[in-house]
């Protein structure tokens, strides 16, 4: 059933690649009913040159899910995004963001900030392409721009061609000298310019992202009149923490597990399902390595999957043994 995407976005796990995918969205939305997810970014030439559409498989209870593409050419990317709609996201977002070398070389990610005429076309022909929303995902700008002259240039020029959405990672980009991995951490954020954004654009729903750490620092920017905040590494690596209580905090509805261990629970059915098709256990078990962060027996959650979900024949059995070695500390303590 899809949702309404505007409301969910009061709280999103970032597109993150080689993180968020499918396995992992389904996790997260077991944790976290009304929260919006993203995919990993995914490439318009990957699906409209490369026929690469089981990018776009998900499950229906990944709802509501928006789908990431990277691109700049405007055709390629209306293609793409019908190929998005018609599989059935509730969204369809461009990313304006990337840093990564590679995503240089193909003229999109961050390097777009030089470009919003550009970015406005391509939103423009997205959006008579699909009746979904489409939205950006960019930075405060690039290399030797300066965030205060380029941001709201950005944003009234992107707006124009009928985006209401944007999530702003609050950091420039260096697309020289610092890798994609630096360029999360190195250059300072600034949350004051975002909410600045808020203040000179109210028709605009903004979204902060960028070193957001927990559910409290989410909800002081929601309290501080931002439309919505969205959380990537902490979402990832402290899953329940972020999304397990957030259904409450964030949207004020019931939050639906009692603990990562019910989490754990909820994901055998899913475990065995993939299991069937051929899938292996670490595909899964990966994103699930950070469930008990911070508790008791986290390190022998993490040892016990580390070691043995990419083993032949490992199966929920394994994920249960590992559960045993977390409750049999809890009640050790």
């Amino acid at each position: 059933m899809k949702r309404n995407v505007e409301n969910a976005a009061r709280l999103s796990v970032a597109p993150m690649m080689d993180w968020t995918d499918r396995h992992c969205r389904y996790l997260h939305r077991l944790l976290s009913r009304e929260s919006l997810l993203y995919t990993e970014m995914v490439t318009a030439p990957a699906l409209v040159r490369g026929g690469a559409v089981h990018l776009l498989d998900f499950s229906p209870e990944e709802h509501p899910v928006a789908l990431q593409l990277g691109g700049s050419d405007p055709a390629e990317l209306a293609a793409a995004a019908r190929l998005g709609a018609e599989a059935g996201y509730d969204e369809i977002n461009l990313n304006v963001g990337c840093p990564s070398d590679r995503v240089q070389s193909g003229t999109f990610g961050a390097v777009l900030m030089k470009q919003p005429e550009l970015v406005a076309e391509c939103c423009s022909a997205m959006r008579a392409a699909v009746d979904v929303e489409v939205t950006v995902k960019c930075r405060i700008g690039v290399d030797d721009q300066e965030p205060r002259e380029v941001l709201p240039a950005f944003l009234e020029t992107v707006a124009a061609a009928g985006v209401g959405r944007f999530a702003i990672h609050a950091r420039k980009a260096w697309l020289q000298g610092l890798s994609p991995k630096e360029n999360r951490d190195i250059p300072p954020l600034d949350y004051p310019l975002v909410q600045e954004m808020k203040a000179a654009f109210p028709q605009l729903h903004l979204s902060v992202n960028g070193g957001i750490a927990s559910l409290a620092q989410a909800r002081a920017f929601l309290d501080a009149g931002l439309d919505g905040v969205m959380i990537g590494r902490a979402a990832y690596h402290q899953p329940w923490d972020v999304l397990g209580t957030a259904d409450a905090a964030i949207f004020g509805q019931a939050d639906g597990l009692a603990g990562p261990d019910a989490a754990v629970r909820a994901m055998l059915p899913y475990i065995e399902a993939h299991l069937g098709a051929g899938g292996r256990l670490h595909q899964i078990t990966r994103h699930m390595l950070g469930l008990f962060a911070g508790r008791p027996g986290a390190r022998q959650w993490r040892r016990v999957l580390s070691e043995g979900a990419s083993q032949k024949g490992a199966g929920p059995e394994l994920v249960l043994r590992a559960l045993a070695e977390v409750e049999g500390v809890a009640a050790a303590g």
